[in-house]
């Protein structure tokens, strides 16, 4: 499959991508060679193999849930212009 430059042209206007004249001719090259590499990868046959979420049968590593920093509410509340009950009072945004 290869594009024309009128199909470049669509394609950018489409996207909404500002391409001058002169690029056009580099732009139409490097997309066919895009998609002749695309129609290389389809012509390889996949019969029988399974897809493959991760090349590493890796398991995740987690870190041991502990906490790590400590409380120290009543430093940032003092900050607020106005709290209660442990919490940062804001005023109504909706009506």
């Amino acid at each position: 499959m290869s594009l024309t430059i009128d199909e470049v042209k669509n394609i950018a206007y489409l996207a909404r991508v500002g391409v001058s004249e002169e690029d056009l001719p580099k732009n139409l090259e490097s997309l066919n060679k895009i998609l002749s590499l695309v129609d290389q990868l389809q012509s390889v046959n996949t019969d029988g193999i399974e897809p493959l979420a991760n090349p590493l049968d890796a398991t995740q590593r987690l870190r041991a849930d502990v906490i790590t920093e400590k409380n120290d509410r009543e430093n940032l509340l003092s900050n607020a212009p106005s709290s209660e009950a442990g919490l940062f009072l804001v005023p109504k945004v909706v009506e």
